[in-house]
């Protein structure tokens, strides 16, 4: 079948209410239940913070918003984004930008600084975890992502007011423009030296509930079999893990930046039973490029026995482009979640960091290194990928 990309709308990748960013980040402990996030849950000692690194580098409390960073309501023009009110962006003033930059470190250098501590604590739970592994069962891969956006803001308060961060909630906005991916896809990764990974890539993602996993998600990766219109079933993964999440509100870029550290966990020896009845799931399947997700079930096909439930679908298009140190992925992802009955389109830009967490996983770790990595990437980061001249207009 035949496949159109999505028309460009945007999503929202919305995490849990996030600690006051005054205080230091908190342990997050998260009751586990089968309504998840269909792409990656949080582990019970992760960290989630969230900071701002404006032209003017200033020590104060974080909760105050300084004077020279204002909060701008923003429209989306998603019919996929329904918020009940028009969400915030955060932005430097004209005053302040036209007096120029007053910081005393180059933003990259506060961002690695702040970053840092929390990668290495975090860095130390995904060591415990690899240690715990069962390889014949169950197979787990480290991997440290960046993220290119736009951190919204969410509450209500008067245009006059000056809100204090506490009162506000965040989401993580991931779509960009067809400008921002068409660079990304081709004079960029000539210009860091990455070659191209595969040959655009077309792939169906089939969201599963396990009754005998109610912590987790099941996430079967299908290609297409075109003669057959038929999706072939090929990895079984189990949604991933976040350690750490920190966002970073760069105001004085057209983009925000997330770092997150998660492990990605493949099931390696699925018993005969459980294939047979995930299998059974995929070949009722059937293609549907009318319908969000690209995918729809027959009535009563959409479960087998007691065990597993077809939650979400998506239907992706990827192109990849490797280096020794990074990993540059481009991807139009169409979704939808069948517990809230809702979907999104998005276009969305990421960044495996694969140089630092091989740096991570010696057995003794120079922090000396990795720091330097951390300051050195994030400023690639900040040169290359923090700009898109149309994005929210």
């Amino acid at each position: 079948m035949a496949y159109v990309p999505p028309h460009m709308r945007h999503s929202k990748d919305n995490q849990r209410p996030s600690p006051s960013p005054e205080l230091p980040p908190r342990r997050r402990q998260f009751s586990q239940s089968p309504r998840l996030n269909l792409s990656s849950i949080y582990s019970k000692d992760a960290v989630s913070n969230w900071f701002v690194v404006s032209s003017h580098d200033h020590d104060r409390d974080h909760n105050q918003l300084h004077p020279s960073l204002q909060l701008r309501p923003v429209s989306l023009e998603s019919s996929d984004c329904n918020f009940k009110q028009k969400p915030h962006i955060l932005v430097e003033s004209n005053q302040h930008q036209s007096q120029g930059t007053h910081a005393s470190r180059n933003p990259w250098e506060i961002v690695a600084a702040k970053a840092i501590d929390y990668l290495l604590s975090s860095f130390e739970n995904v060591r415990t975890e690899l240690k715990s592994q069962n390889p014949q069962s169950e197979q787990i891969k480290p991997l440290l992502v960046a993220r290119f956006g736009k951190i919204l803001f969410h509450g209500t308060f008067a245009q006059e007011e000056r809100p204090t961060m506490r009162q506000l909630r965040r989401s993580f906005y991931t779509s960009v423009p067809a400008s921002y991916m068409e660079k990304m896809t081709t004079s960029l990764p000539l210009e860091l030296g990455l070659e191209p990974d595969h040959t655009e890539k077309e792939l169906y993602l089939v969201k599963l509930s396990d009754a005998n996993r109610p912590e987790s998600t099941i996430s079967c990766k299908c290609s297409i079999i075109k003669e057959q219109n038929k999706l072939k079933l090929y990895k079984v993964e189990l949604n991933y893990v976040r350690h750490m999440v920190t966002d970073v509100s760069c105001p004085a870029k057209n983009l925000d930046l997330r770092l997150m550290l998660c492990t990605k966990r493949i099931i390696a020896a699925p018993k005969d039973d459980e294939i047979q009845c995930i299998q059974k799931l995929i070949d009722s399947a059937v293609l549907d490029e009318n319908v969000k997700g690209g995918l729809r079930w027959p009535l009563g096909k959409a479960s087998s026995g007691d065990r597993f439930s077809v939650i979400g679908v998506w239907h992706t298009i990827t192109k990849a482009y490797v280096g020794p140190s990074l990993r540059l992925k481009a991807r139009h992802a169409d979704r939808f979640d069948f517990l809230t009955s809702t979907g999104e389109s998005a276009s969305e830009v990421s960044l495996k960091l694969k140089g630092i967490v091989s740096a991570l996983q010696v057995q003794k770790v120079d922090t000396a290194l990795i720091s330097k990595m951390l300051e050195d990437t994030i400023k690639l980061l900040w040169d290359k990928f923090l700009n898109c001249d149309d994005f929210l207009g």
